[in-house]
């Protein structure tokens, strides 16, 4: 199927004249959970980032450290897997060929990063992959109230027409549809596991508004007078508005601005070096959003327990997918739950060790006695979205595997409860996460944390707790805290906590948003110092304090006994 499809693509090499095609992830909202998937299309490959190339007598597949083992299962037939923070496109392909590209898909920013000034880059504005690049949903936008976003969405026009004037620019392009759905309190459900509208818009430094988006979607939405500031045009007359556009200097997103459109904008109007300052004031969450994150994180974690009750004590031959959908189930049964955040990760044993692991038909596995098994899973909720792993033990583990797992509770602890008054960057956290492995040998392929959205994406940006993030963490931000260790062909361990930084008293901390108990029965206590049972302890009944009511008296009992 897939040798078929690539076959189909390189016989429209010759009316190009190019010599390869180049396939991002992303679609042309460079939404990361993108519908239909253009890679997966071509590569068989499901995971959330990577990138192919066909050329006439090769495939190649770039993909980062979390989805080596899962590429070549996928995709090594047809594919030669590169692990791109390794070698680059650049590095790895023939220089000076022809490669064609769609512009709608690509920044300038990751053309070069790819490709630097080796090749020759051909634009080909007909996608060469899938036709509709659009997933099918005649679903409307809506607003969300001021007492559910916490800040109305004049207040947060008013902070980024000062950053405008500061800069002494005309205009802003919004091009990230998460930043607008922000900016204007706007949500929809054009992509699977967010509810972000797709859509982009021009914010002029008089106020005045450019919505482009579906027509179809957005009808009487902005007819109150409220919003008449805002004129709506259809999405499919971006390029003509662009071309006409009258201003002398903008700021553009150079992280999801096409190409194509910065083409546009290049030839007639100065861009400033400056960044859409909308990343920023939204990875910083208000008081209500903290207030809902906390409310949707309960719910979450009812869920969560009842699931790890049942598995542990009640579930009889199972397979990876019965655990999904029972996991689903019983997030189901809150009526403020939405959808999953993204695809949900049920890995026994070996399929552990595949770091974003998907089950499916063909992969699906029974879990067994004695496995490890680890699920990764969140939700969209109505207020919030959610982000949990936890690893737990069906059976006896070896004292190897237990030191191994408290080794990454003991990183994650230290994140966890580190004084950040005193951190330099979010760097020092990520060193801290891995101080442990380390003394073993051991590390993990990859970050460990991520930002989370309120109620939009559960990866968001640009905070980030990694190797090489100097950013400095400021009360508000919500990210997530999650080592782990795996073992090819045997087991994978992750323990993954959604926290927030609160300021109190002139002291800055992290505070626990995830309120599910880690498993008693692979920790060695031995390996732990008091303080770091203390806080185990304290955490537990912190848990317990807020899920209580929610289960039945068998679940309590249970849960009390994995302190």
């Amino acid at each position: 199927m897939i040798s078929s499809k690539i076959k189909k693509l390189r016989h429209k090499f010759i009316k190009f004249n190019i010599d390869g095609y180049v396939v991002p992830k992303n679609d042309m909202y460079f939404n990361e959970y993108s519908s239909p998937d253009r890679l997966e299309f071509i590569s068989n490959f499901n995971g959330s980032a990577g990138l192919a190339i066909i050329l006439r007598d090769r495939n190649y597949l770039f993909v980062d450290g979390r989805y080596t083992i899962q590429a070549k299962s996928q995709s090594g037939k047809n594919f030669k897997i590169v692990e791109i923070h390794k070698k680059l496109p650049w590095k790895v392909l023939k220089h000076k060929i022809k490669i064609g590209y769609n512009p709608y898909c690509f920044t300038s920013l990751s053309l070069r990063r790819y490709f630097k000034n080796y090749f020759v880059l051909v634009p080909i504005y007909s996608d060469l992959i899938i036709k509709n690049e659009q997933r099918k949903t005649n679903k409307k936008f809506y607003f969300l109230e001021d007492n559910i976003s916490g800040e109305n969405f004049k207040s947060k026009i008013s902070k980024v027409l000062k950053f405008l004037r500061k800069d002494k620019s005309d205009c802003l392009f919004v091009t990230a549809p998460e930043n607008v759905a922000w900016l204007l309190n706007l949500r929809g459900e054009d992509n699977p596991h967010s509810p972000i509208p797709n859509c982009r818009l021009i914010l002029k430094k008089n106020g005045k508004i450019y919505l482009f988006a579906n027509k179809s979607k957005i009808r009487d939405l902005f007819s109150n007078n409220n919003l008449k500031k805002i004129k709506v045009i259809d999405e499919n007359n971006t390029h003509i508005f662009l071309k006409e556009l009258n201003s002398k200097k903008i700021i553009l997103d150079r992280l999801s601005c096409c190409l194509a459109y910065e083409n546009i904008i290049k030839n007639e109007i100065n861009i400033s070096d400056k960044s859409d300052p909308i990343y920023n004031l939204k990875s910083i969450k208000n008081n209500i959003e903290i207030k809902n994150f906390i409310k949707s994180h309960i719910l979450d974690a009812v869920a969560v327990i009842k699931f790890l009750y049942w598995i542990k004590n009640l579930r009889k031959n199972i397979s990876e997918l019965d655990a999904e959908k029972k996991l689903n189930y019983f997030r189901k049964k809150n009526k403020n739950y939405l959808f999953p955040s993204f695809n949900t990760i049920a890995a026994s044993g070996p399929n552990g060790a595949i770091i974003h692991y998907r089950a499916n038909k063909k992969t699906n596995r029974l879990i067994k006695k004695n496995d490890i098994f680890l699920f990764d899973s969140g939700g969209q909720y109505k207020y919030g979205t959610t982000d949990i792993t936890r690893t737990i033990s069906l059976g006896k583990q070896s004292k190897k595997i237990k030191n191994i797992f408290s080794n990454i509770l003991k990183g994650h602890i230290s994140v966890a409860s580190a004084n950040l008054d005193k951190l330099k960057s979010a760097h020092s956290l990520d060193i801290l996460a891995r101080k442990f492995l380390k003394k073993d040998g051991l590390d993990y392929p990859h970050g460990t944390g991520h930002g989370v959205g309120y109620f939009l994406n559960v990866h968001e940006g640009p905070i980030a707790i990694s190797r090489g993030y100097k950013i400095m963490l400021r009360p508000g931000h919500v990210i997530s805290n999650e080592p782990g260790f795996y073992k090819k062909g045997k087991f994978g361990i992750r323990l993954e906590n959604m926290i927030y930084v609160k300021k109190s008293q002139n002291k800055m901390y992290f505070k626990n948003l995830t309120m599910v108990p880690f498993d008693k029965e692979l920790i060695n206590f031995k390996l732990l110092t008091k303080k770091e049972k203390d806080y185990l302890m304290n955490y537990n009944l912190e848990i317990y304090s807020n899920v209580k009511k929610y289960l039945t008296y068998e679940e309590k009992f249970w849960l009390l006994s994995q302190f």
